[in-house]
């Protein structure tokens, strides 16, 4: 049994399910370590609760970098990091792998991979995933890179394609093998098709020397009329030079209509590539249990203290809530920061609920946006200053690695990237898991 001082007055029922031992404190359930499921856990650390944190996965990543495992620029175990090495020292809080398959708010349970749970109170903070808009062709044969099984295997993909050209006499099929599509230009895509520039540039002519590299094409194709539209408009300009001067194709205004494995279908021109990398869109991710009425653009509708539409003891968090107001219809920017802020303050709102004081409404600060699209050259837009060039990735630089979790991740990190800086290379174009396309 824990204790931390006196019961407030209520027992979970089935204090044994998934093997979680009773409490007499209330039982908090937290659904997803990304950032926003960490912050709640972490607000309420040794607090009289009992924390229950379930995942899929037994390590948080930081997504922001994915695309440098993709692109063979940092190993995966650089950007994440152990679930339970995070929480040493909680004494109330518990972890569990599973995946949360139905939530059962009548008789205050989730259903799950592992069994089943009780809960007091239920945080759902389980993120995005990969948005494709219904268009099945898109699903079935593009490349998302949502997580870091995802980005080995585009990694691997981008590796074999190049064996695979070494090998053919064909000159069309050698080009496709070398042609990458990526849509969507928000951050990750721009992000994407400058390490792939830079690969092009610095890299792979030393690896293939007898391939023509210079026929290997990078296009970013963009719905809207320009890159990062939701950054300003001199940082998109200045974004859209820095990937023209890099060798960038950018295709704006331009939709993607389907994809049959070796041409991008759009509404301009067919575009030959045997890979399309998909970044156009995201939406929210999260279980069984909830009615049409309680969700908007797809994910879950939240009021100002993220209590979820319809429900008493049910909140969200981050990517996969959308707080809908006269001041803000669209609700918040699927942000790292936004889920931050909303896990910590929910944490603490836990907390002053207990103490019989109320709950403070989430007002999101907007602490700025940024990319980088290679070296030397960035785009940061803070709210009183906008940076650009070699400031703007220093600065890029400096807030990513902070916000790494873990000093070794850290470490790694920094001397990968001066490595990469110096040499003019990228020391992890491994093959560990060859990825098997669609059929």
């Amino acid at each position: 049994m824990l204790v931390y001082g006196g019961s407030v007055g209520y027992l979970c029922a089935k204090p044994f399910a998934m093997n979680i031992p009773e409490s007499h404190h209330p039982r908090i359930v937290i659904i997803g370590g990304g950032f926003g499921g960490l912050m709640v856990a972490k607000s309420l650390k040794n607090k009289p609760f009992q924390v229950v944190l379930i995942d899929r996965h037994n390590y948080h990543t930081f997504q922001p970098l994915l695309y440098q495992v993709a692109t063979a620029g940092l190993e995966p175990d650089s950007i994440a990091h152990p679930l339970r090495t995070i929480f040493t020292g909680y004494q109330n809080v518990y972890f569990r792998i599973a995946e949360v398959e139905r939530i059962d708010s009548s008789n205050n349970r989730i259903e799950t991979s592992i069994g089943e749970l009780e809960y007091d109170q239920l945080v759902i903070a389980t993120g995005s995933e990969t948005n494709f808009f219904g268009m099945e062709s898109i699903k079935q044969r593009s490349m998302p890179m949502k997580n870091i099984p995802e980005a080995l295997n585009l990694r691997s993909l981008m590796l074999q394609n190049f064996e695979a050209a070494l090998l053919t006499e064909d000159l069309k099929e050698r080009e496709a093998l070398m042609n990458y599509v990526i849509v969507g230009a928000g951050p990750t895509g721009v992000e994407l098709a400058g390490a792939l520039a830079e690969l092009k540039r610095h890299v792979l002519p030393n690896d293939y020397p007898d391939l023509d590299i210079r026929r290997m094409s990078i296009h970013l194709v963009e719905a809207s009329d320009r890159v990062l539209s939701a950054m300003s408009e001199t940082s998109s300009k200045k974004a859209d030079e820095y990937l023209h001067k890099l060798g960038v194709h950018v295709w704006t205004q331009t939709m993607v209509k389907d994809y049959d494995g070796t041409t991008v279908v759009t509404n301009s021109k067919p575009l030959p590539a045997s890979t399309l990398i998909w970044a156009a869109g995201v939406k929210g991710s999260f279980p069984g249990g909830f009615t049409p009425d309680q969700i908007a653009g797809g994910r879950i509708q939240v009021d100002q203290f993220n209590k979820a539409k319809g429900f008493e003891n049910v909140y969200a968090i981050g990517d996969v809530a959308v707080m809908i107001s006269d001041d803000n219809p669209k609700g918040h920017p699927m942000l790292a920061q936004v889920a931050i802020q909303q896990g910590t303050l929910l944490g603490k709102n836990f907390v002053r609920r207990q103490q019989g004081k109320s709950p403070i409404a989430f007002k999101y600060k907007d602490l700025g946006s940024m990319a980088t699209v290679g070296r030397n050259l960035a785009v940061v837009d803070l709210p009183r200053f906008k940076f650009k060039g070699f400031f703007g990735w220093a600065i890029w630089m400096g807030v990513h690695l902070v916000s790494l979790i873990g000093f070794r991740n850290k470490v790694v990190t920094l001397f990968n990237w001066i490595w990469n800086y110096l040499k003019y290379d990228r020391g992890v174009r491994l093959i560990i898991r060859p990825y098997r396309k669609w059929q």
